[in-house]
């Protein structure tokens, strides 16, 4: 089927049931390449702007342009993926991608560029990054049948993604230059685009003619997330959990973890972290509960072990079985998330559903880490810790006490 007889309100779902469908493993390459550059971007981006000579100011100007670009059009994205389809506008946020970090690639090659063009490019890539994230949600069901299944592979993916991303960014600066290191990171979004492209997706009927303004459907989008109380209530609760237990317990944990035992340390604790997550995704795959949110909860709860464990000064061997435990609660609760997002929304709401769902959560996190430093300052880095899991418990036992949550049936 070609490519142009996509409709401008959605695309179908594939006849297949097979997890493993051809469809799929475009769709997981195209997507482990997205990852794999999202997790190079930080570390290759703030050595980078170090070795311009910007200092660390320039990094978080870099950093939260990116940041800041991905919050600001986030609900923009959601909409535009219902009018359009989200393949087109993942397809078009991949090859703005290829191209913003492809002029990274070249400035850093033939020069020095200035933090103003860093920020202005970066600032680039986020909006695209935002266009591209809405449709990450209604792929899923279109290119696989077994929705669970095909998120816990992703997760698994993704854990992947966030061990070896950073790792491999600092290695390709040591050996080939910023320059180089940009290039490749640009080429993921290459391989995504074309992944992308190549999909085989039945068309539906457009409705182009009678769709609604811009605005209308922007906030029909928000009456339809507001009217669904489980949706709103994980997300509310969310703000408090991202902001200050995962959003704080990020950059204060490494800190405390550097200051104990070293880097090498840290180093074995994210991968422990990363591990754990591709066990949660696992277990999630074959796991089918009849109230996914209730189960996803143990999750949340898992992940309390994350800032707990620096904050006591346990031995390396038990931190490490701490953080291993955190990934698979992480991936546990993203995998049953995603999927009941993805079969409860009906999927001509679902990109703009998903957009407020992502913006609330980046929301928090963004604000967590922004605080953790005065909050640090003021409390301590120990007891902020400690704080952070006693309100990843309190946010749980209230993710189980609210009904429409916690007796919500699995769609699949």
């Amino acid at each position: 089927m070609s490519h142009d007889t996509e409709t401008l309100t959605g695309e179908g779902k594939p006849a297949a049931g097979r997890l493993w469908s051809g469809n799929f493993k475009l769709y997981l390459t195209a997507r482990s390449g997205s990852m794999l550059g999202d997790a190079m971007l930080p570390v290759a981006l703030s050595i980078a702007v170090l070795a311009a000579g910007h200092g660390i100011d320039g990094v978080g100007y870099a950093l939260g342009a990116w940041m800041g670009a991905l919050a600001l059009f986030m609900l923009f994205g959601g909409v535009l993926a219902d009018r359009f389809t989200p393949r087109r506008m993942m397809i078009i946020a991949d090859l703005v991608r290829l191209v913003v970090q492809g002029g990274m690639a070249v400035a850093f090659a033939v020069g020095t560029p200035s933090l103003p063009t860093i920020v202005v490019l970066q600032f680039l890539s986020g909006a695209a990054t935002a266009l591209f994230q809405p449709g990450v949600a209604s792929m899923v069901p279109q290119v696989a049948e077994d929705v669970q299944g095909a998120n816990g592979i992703l997760r698994i993916s993704e854990a992947i993604s966030g061990v070896l991303g950073p790792a491999l960014a600092g290695v390709l600066v040591a050996v080939a230059g910023t320059g180089t290191v940009f290039g490749i990171y640009a080429a993921t979004y290459g391989i995504s685009a074309l992944c992308l492209f190549a999909l085989r997706l039945t068309p539906v009927k457009s409705t182009e003619d009678s769709e609604p303004s811009f605005w209308r459907q922007l906030v029909e989008g928000w009456r339809e997330f507001a009217a669904r109380g489980w949706l709103w209530g994980v997300i509310a609760i969310h703000l408090v959990y991202g902001c200050f237990v995962a959003g704080v317990s990020l950059p204060v944990g490494a800190d405390l973890v550097v200051s104990d035992y070293g880097s090498t340390a840290l180093g074995i604790g994210m991968a422990a972290f990363g591990a754990g997550g591709v066990a949660g995704g696992a277990v999630a795959m074959r796991v089918r509960p009849g109230r996914p949110l209730l189960s996803g909860a143990i999750g949340w709860a898992l992940f309390a072990l994350y800032p707990i464990t620096p904050a006591v000064g346990l031995p390396v061997a038990l931190l490490v079985a701490g953080w291993t435990l955190a990934g698979f609660g992480l991936a546990y609760w993203g995998v049953l998330w995603s999927t009941t997002v993805q079969t409860q929304i009906p999927t001509e709401l679902l990109n703009r559903v998903y957009a407020y769902d992502v913006s609330g959560s980046l929301l928090a996190l963004v604000l967590g880490r922004s605080l953790a430093g005065p909050m640090a300052s003021l409390f301590g880095a120990r007891p902020l810790m400690i704080l952070a899991t006693v309100l990843g418990l309190v946010c749980t036992v209230l993710l189980l006490a609210v009904r429409s949550i916690r007796d919500l049936r699995s769609a699949q």
